[in-house]
Protein backbone atom coordinates (compact mmCIF):
# COMPACT_ATOMS: atom_id res chain seq x y z
CA UNK A 1 0.00 0.00 0.00
CA UNK A 2 1.04 3.60 -0.39
CA UNK A 3 0.62 6.61 1.85
CA UNK A 4 -2.33 7.59 -0.32
CA UNK A 5 -4.96 5.41 1.18
CA UNK A 6 -8.55 6.48 0.90
CA UNK A 7 -10.99 6.92 3.74
CA UNK A 8 -12.68 3.74 2.48
CA UNK A 9 -9.40 1.81 2.85
CA UNK A 10 -9.24 2.85 6.49
CA UNK A 11 -12.89 2.02 7.08
CA UNK A 12 -12.46 -1.40 5.49
CA UNK A 13 -9.44 -2.05 7.74
CA UNK A 14 -11.46 -0.85 10.73
CA UNK A 15 -14.36 -3.18 9.97
CA UNK A 16 -11.96 -6.10 9.50
CA UNK A 17 -10.16 -5.27 12.73
CA UNK A 18 -13.44 -4.95 14.59
CA UNK A 19 -14.74 -8.28 13.25
CA UNK A 20 -11.55 -10.21 14.00
CA UNK A 21 -10.17 -8.52 17.12
CA UNK A 22 -12.97 -6.45 18.65
CA UNK A 23 -13.44 -2.77 19.42
CA UNK A 24 -10.45 -2.64 21.78
CA UNK A 25 -8.23 -3.22 18.71
CA UNK A 26 -9.43 -0.10 16.87
CA UNK A 27 -6.14 1.67 17.52
CA UNK A 28 -4.52 3.92 14.93
CA UNK A 29 -0.95 2.62 15.28
CA UNK A 30 -1.62 -1.09 14.78
CA UNK A 31 -4.07 -0.44 11.95
CA UNK A 32 -1.57 1.87 10.23
CA UNK A 33 1.08 -0.84 10.55
CA UNK A 34 -1.28 -3.38 8.94
CA UNK A 35 -1.91 -0.95 6.11
CA UNK A 36 1.84 -0.14 5.89
CA UNK A 37 1.29 3.60 6.27
CA UNK A 38 2.00 6.25 8.86
CA UNK A 39 -0.49 7.36 11.49
CA UNK A 40 -0.68 10.65 9.62
CA UNK A 41 -2.65 8.91 6.88
CA UNK A 42 -5.38 8.19 9.42
CA UNK A 43 -5.54 11.79 10.60
CA UNK A 44 -5.70 13.03 7.02
CA UNK A 45 -9.08 11.30 6.70
CA UNK A 46 -10.50 11.45 10.24
CA UNK A 47 -10.62 14.21 12.83
CA UNK A 48 -9.95 11.73 15.63
CA UNK A 49 -10.68 8.18 16.74
CA UNK A 50 -14.25 9.10 17.71
CA UNK A 51 -14.88 10.39 14.17
CA UNK A 52 -13.45 7.16 12.75
CA UNK A 53 -15.61 5.02 15.04
CA UNK A 54 -18.70 7.02 14.14
CA UNK A 55 -18.01 6.53 10.45
CA UNK A 56 -17.37 2.81 10.99
CA UNK A 57 -20.80 2.48 12.55
CA UNK A 58 -22.35 4.45 9.68
CA UNK A 59 -20.75 2.12 7.13
CA UNK A 60 -21.88 -0.96 9.08
CA UNK A 61 -25.46 0.37 9.25
CA UNK A 62 -25.44 1.20 5.54
CA UNK A 63 -24.06 -2.17 4.42
CA UNK A 64 -25.85 -4.45 6.87
CA UNK A 65 -29.24 -2.80 6.86
CA UNK A 66 -29.95 0.01 4.39
CA UNK A 67 -28.28 -1.71 1.43
CA UNK A 68 -29.93 -5.04 2.22
CA UNK A 69 -33.36 -3.39 2.34
CA UNK A 70 -32.74 -1.61 -0.97
CA UNK A 71 -31.69 -4.88 -2.60
CA UNK A 72 -34.75 -6.69 -1.27
CA UNK A 73 -37.06 -3.92 -2.46
CA UNK A 74 -35.53 -4.05 -5.94
CA UNK A 75 -35.46 -7.82 -6.22
CA UNK A 76 -37.66 -10.58 -4.96
CA UNK A 77 -41.43 -10.72 -5.20
CA UNK A 78 -43.22 -9.99 -1.94
CA UNK A 79 -44.01 -13.57 -0.79
CA UNK A 80 -40.40 -14.65 -1.37
CA UNK A 81 -38.80 -11.59 0.18
CA UNK A 82 -38.94 -12.76 3.80
CA UNK A 83 -37.60 -16.22 2.98
CA UNK A 84 -34.85 -14.66 0.88
CA UNK A 85 -33.97 -12.32 3.76
CA UNK A 86 -33.86 -15.19 6.25
CA UNK A 87 -31.67 -17.31 3.98
CA UNK A 88 -29.32 -14.39 3.47
CA UNK A 89 -29.20 -13.48 7.15
CA UNK A 90 -28.79 -16.96 8.56
CA UNK A 91 -26.21 -18.00 5.94
CA UNK A 92 -24.00 -14.95 6.32
CA UNK A 93 -20.96 -14.55 8.52
CA UNK A 94 -21.79 -12.63 11.65
CA UNK A 95 -18.39 -11.88 13.15
CA UNK A 96 -18.83 -8.15 12.59
CA UNK A 97 -22.39 -8.20 13.94
CA UNK A 98 -21.20 -9.96 17.12
CA UNK A 99 -18.27 -7.57 17.52
CA UNK A 100 -20.47 -4.50 17.18
CA UNK A 101 -22.96 -5.87 19.69
CA UNK A 102 -20.13 -6.61 22.13
CA UNK A 103 -18.88 -3.07 21.63
CA UNK A 104 -22.42 -1.75 22.23
CA UNK A 105 -22.50 -3.56 25.58
CA UNK A 106 -19.59 -1.36 26.69
CA UNK A 107 -20.34 1.94 24.92
CA UNK A 108 -23.63 3.84 25.21
CA UNK A 109 -23.14 5.75 21.94
CA UNK A 110 -22.60 2.50 20.05
CA UNK A 111 -25.61 0.98 21.84
CA UNK A 112 -27.78 3.85 20.54
CA UNK A 113 -26.67 3.17 16.95
CA UNK A 114 -27.28 -0.56 17.35
CA UNK A 115 -30.73 0.10 18.86
CA UNK A 116 -31.59 2.23 15.82
CA UNK A 117 -30.45 -0.54 13.47
CA UNK A 118 -32.46 -3.10 15.42
CA UNK A 119 -35.58 -0.93 15.23
CA UNK A 120 -35.14 -0.38 11.47
CA UNK A 121 -34.63 -4.09 10.79
CA UNK A 122 -37.61 -5.18 12.88
CA UNK A 123 -39.83 -2.50 11.33
CA UNK A 124 -38.87 -3.67 7.85
CA UNK A 125 -39.57 -7.32 8.65
CA UNK A 126 -42.94 -6.31 10.17
CA UNK A 127 -43.71 -4.28 7.04
CA UNK A 128 -42.96 -7.31 4.84
CA UNK A 129 -45.19 -9.51 6.97
CA UNK A 130 -48.04 -6.98 6.95
CA UNK A 131 -47.75 -6.58 3.18
CA UNK A 132 -48.04 -10.36 2.90
CA UNK A 133 -51.34 -10.27 4.79
CA UNK A 134 -50.35 -10.68 8.44
CA UNK A 135 -52.31 -8.47 10.84
CA UNK A 136 -50.12 -5.47 11.80
CA UNK A 137 -49.99 -6.28 15.53
CA UNK A 138 -49.13 -9.88 14.81
CA UNK A 139 -46.62 -8.78 12.16
CA UNK A 140 -44.64 -6.79 14.70
CA UNK A 141 -44.60 -9.63 17.24
CA UNK A 142 -43.53 -12.10 14.56
CA UNK A 143 -40.86 -9.72 13.29
CA UNK A 144 -39.44 -9.34 16.80
CA UNK A 145 -39.41 -13.11 17.26
CA UNK A 146 -37.62 -13.66 13.93
CA UNK A 147 -35.07 -11.03 14.83
CA UNK A 148 -34.43 -12.64 18.20
CA UNK A 149 -33.83 -15.94 16.41
CA UNK A 150 -31.37 -14.25 14.07
CA UNK A 151 -29.46 -12.68 16.96
CA UNK A 152 -29.51 -15.77 19.15
CA UNK A 153 -28.74 -18.50 16.63
CA UNK A 154 -24.94 -17.92 16.65
CA UNK A 155 -24.91 -18.53 20.41
CA UNK A 156 -26.03 -22.15 20.03
CA UNK A 157 -22.99 -24.36 20.49
CA UNK A 158 -24.40 -27.85 19.90
CA UNK A 159 -23.38 -28.57 16.27
CA UNK A 160 -26.56 -30.44 15.39
CA UNK A 161 -28.68 -27.50 16.62
CA UNK A 162 -26.51 -24.62 15.45
CA UNK A 163 -27.00 -24.90 11.69
CA UNK A 164 -30.01 -23.73 9.74
CA UNK A 165 -30.56 -25.21 6.29
CA UNK A 166 -32.39 -23.57 3.40
CA UNK A 167 -35.22 -26.11 3.68
CA UNK A 168 -35.54 -25.36 7.41
CA UNK A 169 -35.85 -21.66 6.60
CA UNK A 170 -38.50 -22.40 3.95
CA UNK A 171 -40.46 -24.30 6.60
CA UNK A 172 -39.95 -21.59 9.23
CA UNK A 173 -41.06 -18.95 6.73
CA UNK A 174 -44.42 -20.70 6.43
CA UNK A 175 -44.99 -20.19 10.16
CA UNK A 176 -45.01 -16.45 9.60
CA UNK A 177 -47.49 -16.35 6.74
CA UNK A 178 -50.87 -14.83 7.41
Amino acid sequence: MTDRLTKDDWLKRGLTTLATDGAHALKVGPMAAKLKVSRGSFYWHFKDVADFQSQLLRVWRERSTDQVIRELEAGKALPDRLTHLMKRAFAGKRDLERAIRSWAAEDAAVARVVAGVDARRVAYIAKMLAAAGVDRKKALARAVFLYWAYLGQPLVTAPRLAGVTASMLDDIGQLFDS
